[in-house]
């Protein structure tokens, strides 16, 4: 199976974004407060394992998965030799997303984990309806998705006049023409409305949303101190995430118990 991120040093990706890092660590830590349980969790698209350790103190065992050969081994690196956690407490697992209904049982897991994977998906409807084929009624999932509408892209498109930008939920593919051409792994901002409604149509009730990293700019990163930007970062999350205002979206939410 291969993956476009086979060829792609996506840690290198993440050196100079401490900040963003740091933030998405701060969404995830609050959010598990939130979640009395947690037995086993299955992480889709986890990459590298940046962000495993953050929550794996909370769950008895975890599921890795990725399409990626690469990353799936230099997870098992980070997370088992870095992090040094037991390899008793994780399966590794190189598959897609569409294929994890096949490899998985349904209702198995009581956390499921998708960061950093939704921007790179055609059909976040076939996303969320495996998800939800593989929540268990009462388990919870926490998502991440490219805001379509953060305050930098309604600015813009207000001062070009496109007053209806709110509104469509149309989703934009941030790849160039040359790059879509070419079949290259897309990167495609959702406008947050759309998600919401697929998790209330796969029986999820949506608990808290989170707008993050809402002070994205390499100008004030490079003249404000980090630990000062995450206080502020921290204090902004919620509040913020009432207007989507950030170009990051975390939602927590729960698959309903069917009655």
């Amino acid at each position: 199976m291969s993956s476009a991120y086979d060829k792609y040093d996506y840690q290198s990706y993440w050196k100079g974004r401490e900040y963003e890092h740091e933030s998405e660590v701060l969404a995830i830590k609050s959010f598990l407060k939130k979640i009395k349980k947690i037995k086993k969790t299955l992480e889709i698209g986890g990459g590298f394992g940046r962000t495993t350790p953050y929550y794996a103190y909370r769950t008895k065992k975890i599921v890795f998965t990725d399409p990626s050969a690469k990353n799936i081994k230099d997870a098992k690196f980070h997370l088992l030799k870095k992090h040094t956690l037991p390899e008793s407490k994780i399966e590794f697992k190189q598959s897609s997303l569409e294929n994890l209904k096949k490899t998985f049982r349904k209702s198995k897991f009581d956390l499921v984990v998708m960061v950093r994977v939704m921007h790179h998906l055609l059909s976040p409807e076939k996303a969320v309806a495996t998800i939800e084929s593989l929540t268990e009624d009462g388990g919870y999932l926490i998502l991440e998705f490219a805001n379509k509408i953060h305050f930098k892209e309604v600015f813009k498109n207000l001062t070009k006049g496109n007053f209806n930008f709110l509104r469509d939920q149309t989703p934009i593919d941030r790849r160039s023409q040359k790059n879509i051409k070419n079949k290259t792994l897309p990167f495609i901002n959702y406008h947050p409305k759309t998600i919401m409604n697929l998790l209330k149509k796969h029986n999820f009730k949506i608990l808290s949303i989170y707008s993050v990293s809402n002070i994205r700019s390499p100008f004030i990163k490079k003249r404000v101190p980090e630990e000062l930007l995450l206080n502020l970062e921290s204090t902004l999350q919620f509040p913020m995430g009432k207007i989507f205002f950030g170009p990051s979206i975390f939602i927590l939410a729960q698959k309903e118990v069917k009655k």
